[in-house]
């Protein structure tokens, strides 16, 4: 690839949140690094004027102030109740982990991720079947496993892209960053990496009447480098959860890459699987009062969950290196008016079979 044609793939669209999520002919979602889709400017050049609502700590690239019309009738639809659809969430690729784990040296090892890459690529295959084609993608953080500062960081990163640059480009792609992209105790500086390399940390987003909220996890986990990032992503929170509440949206969702718990509320301080106690209990009750439904998450390398009144956290297993007894897999997730269903399915169920009959009569309902 030349300089040119890296340059233009790797410009990015950057913003805390876009009131409205384009239609899937127009693919955009915000906080998505646009070198995924070089389609994205020829759509924003047949926009006139104006500008979408933009709310966040850093500013819009001018191709969002420019091209983006607030008149686009797509975008001002977004957030009413459409009928069912579906994604698809994943988590942890985390490249590198499978070897690190295997030689007992998860601080040092990881120098191959030839495995990590079979099983991403087979996983983007699997979605790139799917008949209809999901709202968007979501992978809940540890997208490589070298910290930052740590050898092979820019390597793995290169093949994750590599094979993220292969997603059917109707299908938008979310990305949330997890501590191994940003570090245990992250610093502004990993997270401006992170930011610059794949998208903002934290956003928000609109589908079919659903309000999306992606957070930075580590900025609760561990804060201790960074506590202005995390004072400005509390501040921004309170802001989008007052809007779930005065929006009445149909459901609103979180993805995060550390679950709030593993199985209750209640369940001891892990240290490193869960949010702390006070930390976790807090958080549940500013979602559950603005109405969030589910916290998605991942981390743990293993299927878990659980209720705390009426909030679902789901811990979603790794499309990579697995710490217990489930396949590497993706979660199909189901929206429709009434609730929220998801059902986790190995990659190779998923490439063979699809999604199941009853599933496909949800999405289909009208």
């Amino acid at each position: 690839m030349s300089a040119a044609e890296e340059g233009s793939v790797f410009h990015r669209a950057r913003g805390r949140t876009l009131d409205a999520f384009p239609a899937v002919e127009e693919i955009l979602v915000v906080g998505w690094p646009q070198w995924l889709t070089p389609v994205i400017p020829a759509l924003w050049e047949a926009e006139a004027g104006g500008s979408p609502e933009l709310r966040g700590s850093r500013p819009a690239w001018p191709t969002w102030r420019n091209r983006l019309s607030t008149k686009n009738t797509k975008l001002e639809k977004e957030s009413e109740w459409k009928g069912p659809f579906y994604f698809i969430l994943g988590a942890d690729p985390q490249f590198g982990l499978m070897k690190a784990w295997s030689t007992g040296d998860c601080d040092n090892g990881g120098d191959e991720w030839e495995q990590e890459i079979r099983l991403t690529e087979q996983a983007v295959q699997a979605i790139n079947r799917l008949n209809p084609k999901p709202k968007f993608f979501v992978l809940c953080g540890d997208l490589i496993h070298a910290m930052p500062g740590k050898p092979w960081r820019t390597e793995q990163t290169e093949d994750l892209k590599r094979v993220l640059r292969t997603v059917d480009r109707a299908i938008p792609l979310v990305l949330v960053s997890g501590n191994h992209d940003i570090g245990n105790a992250p610093t502004a500086e990993t997270v401006e990496e992170f930011c610059q390399t794949w998208g903002d940390d934290y956003f928000s987003f609109w589908v079919g009447g659903v309000l999306f909220l992606v957070l930075n996890s580590q900025l609760y986990q561990n804060p201790s480098q960074c506590p202005s990032l995390k004072q400005a992503q509390d501040q921004w929170l309170d802001e989008q959860l007052s809007i779930a509440r005065q929006r009445h949206c149909q459901h609103a969702i979180v993805f995060q890459h550390i679950p709030l718990f593993l199985e209750s509320i209640d369940e001891d301080d892990d240290d490193y699987f869960n949010l702390s106690k006070p930390t976790r209990k807090k958080l549940a009750d500013k979602l559950i009062h603005a109405g969030v439904k589910v916290v998605f998450s991942g981390h743990y390398h293993r299927n878990a969950g659980g209720t705390y009144q009426n909030l679902d956290m789901v811990v979603s297993s790794a499309i990579g290196c697995q710490l217990g007894r489930d396949p590497h897999g993706l979660r199909v997730v189901v929206v429709t008016a009434e609730k929220i269903v998801h059902r986790y399915y190995s990659l190779d169920e998923l490439s063979e079979k699809g999604i199941e009959g009853d599933l496909m009569d949800l999405i289909k309902k009208k």
